[in-house]
């Protein structure tokens, strides 16, 4: 209701809604169980009032105390370890415990025997304000940081049962009744919701289909602030970046609090639990909801060029802040006092609204899920890709996308700040020794091609097309080569990871024709705070029209120090070791190389460049895949992978895929070498057809393109939250090597170890130096 008032027929309205789009959900085999549905709506102050007075607790007046839903396990001595745990909390925080109660439920209703089985025991905490609480929003927070302190302490308990603990929601503003049930259950199974005295102004509901995880009944939507239709398919790249941001948060408003919170995601949630935990993180730091939500999934301001410069300016300086969430989502968020509704980028979700003359908005991913008379109804429309819409229920209006985004981006003076602190790459000047690679080189072109595995294949059919077109090669055969692992060749590490797909019922985006949304801007080098919302002294950022840096990018990033009057400083870190080592000596390198990165870090760089450029006779090089991903992985878990970026400077790169995985590993640029002295070689003979210039151009766009097919068909349309997200399963590696290098990668089938790996690269290392001359 836009002017906030609050009625019994908004709660019973919204829960028709539900059933009515029961299509929507899934519905399994069991006619009984679906994937979970609920409401969320505003604390029903009287009800909650009358009936904790019944058990002789007075609640204090509204808004001065918080409720907690809260699932508990049906095993009791866990239930009681669970509930003293949170009593413990809440005391630590300086807050009141008013007093528990019991949510009356109908357990007569027909029930799958699965879902009893799985059914919690269902309470709620009452919690009054400490002394030192004095307005609202300061309430909320402290039960943040309440729920997240109880919750992490009831996990490390380890209890058989504490899985089956989970609190759906504590806020002083709204309250969510949900659960694994058929949507026209929840109003059954919540005796609440059919009492006269349950009224709120805003109700939103959502039956869930899930596609990435099983059924359960914390799942089930809405979330705390957040329902969601859709597929977030940049989720694992979201959930490892905010990992690694762990280390470097700081906030002005939640100040010391903020240690409490971590992790801000627990792993194996589903991609609207990872979403709903950001965002409430978000806005507990003082953002405000509407300016969060931009954030995560902003419009595509890269290649529009009739956008408002100052709202390009707000989408470009929070790029840096925060990757975007991508994939088809259309996301319905409230935190009580506003509730707004926005759509992604490409507008893959269906999303329709209803404005009645009696102040009614009714918003659906259809239209017609509330009978209302057609004379009743003022306007009816939909909500389009990248555009918001926000109903704000304190000023009692509805704003729309124009004037609520002017608002955000003209706060503060964005314009002035990005000008300040972008350098573009592109616009460095080329270093006064720059000299183009020259053809006579002390190791032979060929020798090296072969030390990383260059087959004449590569050269003819995939590097020629892609330097004289500007595109891949097309070919019609399949590819019928054995799995890497089976192979009696030497693979290349990347043929080991496959890509992986979309999973839902995505219209796939078209990279060509849809060019206006995909985007290749990389910014390379340190992060800045995410919470920081006074800007104080952010850190320069480096921009990148596009991930592959020819000869000259490469050298204007070696001495970038110069230009940027040390603002960056980059270091170089040989992966190269000893031949005589032997294949045993890769682990321990690579052990190392982590230590070398960290101290680089601690010495002041903020740009590291893994090379292996070092590769001679006796030098062989550790595959760059390996290496980036060993050193990506150790400095998240360190806390400082967001101080700096990371670039690839490697002779393996050839085709696009080897691309797609150095950047799905945490690649923020990448340099091939030796794919581009080829080119030299090829196109610098008399009577070629094309300049060298021409075809190491054509090759640096036909890698884009690639990139862009590669993202576009897992349903993802930047590269910078491509980058990291590692949304590749490994084929023939063995568990313990990905678990330690390639941390969280899916891997079905057993293989090859780290000692194998580089087995391989030494065979080729080996025929490449002896005196066997065939490529």
């Amino acid at each position: 209701h836009i002017k906030g008032v609050k009625r019994h027929d908004i709660v019973q309205g919204a829960l028709k809604i539900l059933e009515n789009i029961d299509h929507r959900g899934a519905v399994g085999a069991d006619k009984l169980m679906g994937d979970g549905a609920g409401i969320l709506s505003q604390i029903p102050d009287q009800l909650y009032r009358e009936e904790m007075a019944n058990q002789g607790v007075e609640l204090p007046p509204a808004g001065e105390y918080g409720v907690g839903m809260i699932f508990l396990p049906k095993e009791h001595a866990s239930r009681l370890a669970c509930e003293q745990e949170m009593e413990r909390a809440i005391k630590a925080e300086g807050q009141v415990l008013l007093g528990w109660r019991d949510v009356p439920v109908n357990r007569d209703m027909p029930m799958s025997p699965t879902v009893q089985e799985k059914e919690p025991i269902l309470r709620q905490v009452f919690i009054g304000r400490g002394t030192d609480v004095i307005v609202q929003d300061a309430l909320e927070r402290k039960l943040y940081v309440i729920r997240k302190t109880a919750s992490a302490a009831i996990q490390n308990l380890k209890l058989k049962h504490s899985k089956e603990y989970y609190v759906p929601s504590m806020s002083s503003r709204t309250v969510v009744y949900k659960g694994l049930l058929l949507a026209d259950q929840v109003g059954v199974y919540y005796k609440d919701l059919s009492d006269e005295r349950c009224v709120s102004a805003i109700g939103l509901v959502h039956q869930r289909f899930s596609t990435n995880t099983f059924p359960e009944w914390p799942l089930a939507h809405p979330y705390r602030y957040v329902a969601h239709n859709g597929e977030i398919n940049t989720v694992r790249g979201n959930y490892n970046w905010m990992l690694a941001r762990e280390g470097v948060m700081a906030s002005p408003v939640l100040g010391e609090d903020l240690q409490k919170l971590y992790p801000i995601s627990f792993a194996g949630q589903s991609d609207t639990a990872t979403f709903d935990n950001c965002l409430e993180l978000l806005t507990m730091a003082g953002y405000p909801i509407s300016q969060a939500v931009m954030m995560m999934i902003p419009e595509p301001w890269e290649q529009h060029e009739a956008m408002d410069e100052r709202r390009r300016a707000f989408y470009e300086y929070h790029a840096a802040m925060i990757e975007p969430w991508d994939g088809p989502a259309s996301i319905v968020f409230t935190d009580g006092r506003q509730i707004g509704a926005t759509l992604d980028r490409n507008g893959l979700r269906p999303s329709r609204y209803c404005i009645t003359d009696d102040d009614l908005v009714i918003l659906a991913s259809e239209a017609g899920v509330l009978p209302v008379p057609d004379s009743k109804i003022v306007r009816k429309w939909r909500l389009q890709p990248g555009k918001m819409l926000l109903i704000d229920l304190e000023q009692g209006r509805m704003i729309e996308d124009e004037e609520l985004k002017a608002n955000v981006v003209n706060t503060k003076p964005y314009k002035q700040w990005i000008e300040n602190l972008r350098i573009k790459l592109d616009e460095v000047e080329i270093p006064a020794d720059f000299k183009a690679p020259a053809a006579k080189a002390e190791l032979s072109l060929l020798d090296r091609q072969q030390a990383f595995g260059f087959t004449q294949e590569d050269i003819k059919f995939l590097l020629t097309p892609m330097a004289e077109k500007g595109e891949e090669g097309i070919g019609s055969m399949g590819n019928d080569s054995p799995l890497a692992v089976l192979s009696d060749k030497n693979k290349p590490l990347y043929n080991y990871f496959r890509q992986m797909f979309a999973q839902v019922t995505n219209p796939p985006i078209d990279p060509i024709r849809e060019a206006i949304v995909m985007s290749l801007v990389s910014f390379v080098g340190p992060k800045p705070n995410l919470l920081d919302i006074n800007q104080v002294n952010p850190p320069m950022r480096l921009e990148l029209q596009q991930p592959v840096l020819d000869f000259e990018g490469m050298a204007k990033l070696r001495d970038i120090e110069k230009h940027t009057h040390g603002k960056f400083k980059s270091a170089t870190i040989d992966i190269t070791y000893p031949l005589s080592w032997g294949k045993q000596g890769v682990e321990a390198k690579l052990a190392s190389l982590c230590a070398h990165a960290v101290d680089e870090i601690k010495g002041g760089a903020n740009i590291l460049i893994i090379s292996d450029r070092g590769m001679s006779a006796t030098q062989v090089a550790i595959p760059a895949l390996l290496a980036l991903s060993a050193i990506h992985q150790h400095l998240v878990r360190e806390g400082l992978r967001t101080t700096a970026g990371l670039v690839v400077e490697t002779g393996t790169a050839r085709e696009v895929h080897h691309f797609a995985v150095l950047a799905g590993y945490g690649a923020e640029a990448v340099h091939p070498y030796l794919a581009m002295e080829t080119l030299v070689d090829i196109f610098g003979r008399e009577g070629a057809p094309i300049s060298v210039d021409k075809a190491i151009y054509h090759y640096v766009k036909a890698i884009g393109k690639g990139l862009s097919k590669i993202m576009s068909k897992m349903g993802v349309s930047t590269y910078m939250s491509y980058c990291g997200a590692q949304l590749f399963e490994a084929v023939g590696l063995n568990s313990d090597t990905v678990d330690k290098y390639f941390t969280g990668t899916a891997s079905r089938v057993e293989g090859i170890g780290v000692f194998e790996i580089a087995e391989e690269t030494i065979r080729n290392h080996e025929a490449a130096f002896s005196d066997d001359p065939v490529l």
